[in-house]
């Protein structure tokens, strides 16, 4: 990113992501983590900024106290930043960590500076376990990342692979729950018991010889059961942190029944409560929609159908 893309005014959208599993929580090989997930259509941060003299901000504190910190660490010329549109926040979709992406970013394009966005993750403090959400602001698309070394900075990308146009995601809110996040996330960490040597085994072995190969070749019955594999063995290890497979009941019921129905890829994004599940085309997911909205008692979810997103962020000048 050089001098000439300097501009009045840069307005950035930065897409939501879905994550959909740890590989390797345990790090018995060295590395830890280890990271699946897509980015989506439907949500987005959108930031409009412009030169200023000071730092102003239209937005949230929590933007301000991001900007601040950006400006710091990067030594960046102040703006004016204005929040457009937002990720829903402790979701499950990535809202922090796609803030900060565009926000730094948005200042360094402002500004000429030939800024990554790894340089912008390290200075915000995010990437720390996954790169999902770096990557799913660079290019988009089915993400792996190589999780975290002794001497990793931001997990390196692994793989990336195009999302079939036809298949849908369907994500299930409760608003009624927020998924554990900052101090709380880090002490569930710290608490829960080294991760079997033998299911991160297992979920790699899956992954690459069936998930990834099903995806490239638009198998979705192959890459829904490897999907929902390495969901089930994530859930069932965080579970004393989060009170069960799932964070909220009201999203687990809704899955059950999903999973009753014969669907596979199906769980749960990052710490919830968002929950997801995959369908082979947008007819399918709109007939179980109807279907799930009609079983489900008292209410509380919000349904929402979306695409896999094969590209990252946006720019406007």
């Amino acid at each position: 990113m050089s001098a000439e893309f300097a501009a009045p005014g840069v307005e950035i959208f930065a897409p939501a992501r879905l994550h959909l599993g740890f590989l390797d929580l345990g790090g018995g090989l060295g590395r830890r983590f280890g990271s699946l997930g897509v980015a989506i259509t439907g949500f987005g941060t959108r930031l409009r900024l412009r030169p200023a003299a000071s730092l102003q901000v239209v937005g949230p504190a929590r933007l301000e106290t991001l900007a601040r910190r950006l400006l710091a660490e990067l030594a960046l010329p102040p703006a004016q930043i204005t929040l457009v549109e937002e990720i829903p926040a402790h979701a499950g979709l990535g809202s922090g960590t796609q803030l900060a992406l565009a926000a730094g970013m948005g200042l360094a394009r402002l500004h000429g500076r030939p800024l990554t966005p790894q340089q912008v993750a390290i200075a915000a403090g995010r990437g720390a376990r996954s790169g999902i959400g770096i990557a799913a602001f660079e290019q988009g698309g089915f993400l792996v990342d190589g999780g975290r070394g002794k001497e990793s900075g931001v997990p390196p990308l692994l793989s990336r692979l195009p999302v079939p146009e036809s298949w849908r995601w369907l994500l299930l809110f409760d608003p009624g729950f927020r998924g554990l996040h900052g101090e709380r996330e880090r002490q569930a960490f710290r608490r829960l018991p080294r991760y079997p040597r033998h299911l991160a085994a297992e979920a790699c072995h899956r992954l690459l010889m069936q998930g990834l190969p099903a995806l490239a070749e638009a198998d979705f019955a192959a890459f829904a059961e490897t999907l929902g594999w390495i969901q089930r063995a994530n859930g069932d290890y965080f579970a004393p942190a989060q009170g069960g497979r799932y964070t909220s009941p009201r999203v687990a019921a809704a899955l059950k029944w999903l999973e009753d129905r014969g669907w596979r890829g199906l769980g749960q994004s990052s710490w919830g409560p968002t929950g997801f599940c995959l369908f082979p085309d947008p007819e399918s997911a709109a007939s179980e929609v109807r279907r799930l909205a009609a079983a489900l008692t008292g209410g509380g979810l919000h349904l929402e159908i979306v695409a896999g997103r094969n590209h990252g962020a946006q720019w406007r000048s």
